[in-house]
């Protein structure tokens, strides 16, 4: 199998989707732990390459798992039965070789970074397995990938605040003190990715709500009206643009343009989806747009000194 039948078949441009949110969370504990790392180039070091590898194999193993686990579903959808899986073009031992390639892409990064990252990657590879089933039992299982996408910016801040503090950045216990050091900043970003994550998929389910319903698939359109979905996806676009607004980046004020902006555009694009010839290409788009938009901020954010706490640093 060639190299684009495999970007295909995971989809490359969802890894380019999700990119954002694992480089606004390195940014963010880059700059929350500024004093206690080097920066000779900046918040550019070594850890983003092994954060990146992680990331990568991450989305990898997620959208292969997916393909694996919903191949008869892909197979019984008019818009998904062309998949490689679902119409024969891949066999499921490739799909098994690739998403082992991608798991350990993630474990070599994780490995490389620290040992708290290692011991967390559990989390991520369980939310991936998890995902596919729940849209066949609850409408639900569009916060769940939410969920799995809001691990982004959370793993690669995990993976700099390991560094600095070992288990104790996740824990809050230090020798001296307790402080929740993820609480005032990663928290509320993570969340708010979620949220979003959210917003989209219940959007992109409308184009597949005469399928999902005939093969028993659950989702929030097939459960709920077309108002009701609309209106759900406005007040989660404003939900997710308040956990943006009472995270600490919101102290810059391009951060907090850009999100509102975006949260805009979002919601504009949800109330204008009978204008397009293809919403969900162009909501795809939009949302795409919405995590490098809220990048550029971040990236512009200068590290002020953190507040250090005196403990021994545990890798």
């Amino acid at each position: 199998m060639d190299i684009r039948a495999i970007l295909s078949f995971i989809k490359v441009e969802h890894t380019l989707f999700s990119l954002p949110f694992v480089l606004i969370g390195y940014i963010i504990a880059y700059n929350q732990f500024v004093n206690d790392l080097s920066s000779t180039f900046g918040w550019i070091q070594i850890d983003l390459f092994w954060i990146l590898i992680a990331a990568i194999g991450a989305r990898g193993l997620a959208m292969a798992l997916n393909r694996i686990i919903d191949r008869e579903i892909d197979a019984a959808n008019p818009r998904t039965e062309e998949r490689h899986l679902a119409s024969g073009r891949m066999n499921l031992q490739t799909a098994w070789s690739l998403a082992t390639i991608f798991l350990l892409m993630l474990l070599l990064g994780a490995w490389m970074l620290n040992h708290v990252a290692l011991m967390m990657a559990w989390l991520p590879v369980l939310a991936f397995v998890i995902y596919p089933y729940t849209k066949r039992f609850t409408w639900l299982c569009h916060l769940w990938l939410g969920l799995c996408l809001g691990l982004a910016p959370a793993g690669a801040w995990v993976a700099v605040a390991g560094d600095v503090h070992g288990w104790s950045a996740i824990t809050g216990i230090f020798e001296t003190n307790t402080e929740l050091l993820w609480l005032p900043t990663i928290l509320p970003i993570s969340l708010g990715v979620a949220l979003w994550i959210t917003t989209f998929d219940i959007n992109y389910a409308r184009m597949d709500i005469e399928s999902d319903r005939k093969n028993g698939i659950h989702s929030f359109p097939v459960r709920f009206s077309e108002e009701t979905t609309t209106r759900t996806s406005v007040q989660l676009s404003l939900l997710w643009f308040a956990c943006f607004a009472i995270s600490n980046p919101m102290d810059e004020i391009w951060f907090l343009a850009a999100s509102a902006g975006m949260a805009l555009a979002n919601i504009g694009v949800i109330f204008a989806r009978e204008r397009f010839a293809n919403f969900q290409a162009v909501l795809f788009r939009t949302s795409m747009l919405t995590g490098w938009i809220l990048l550029i901020p971040i990236m512009l954010i200068q590290p002020e000194n953190s507040c250090c706490i005196e403990t021994e640093v545990t890798r």
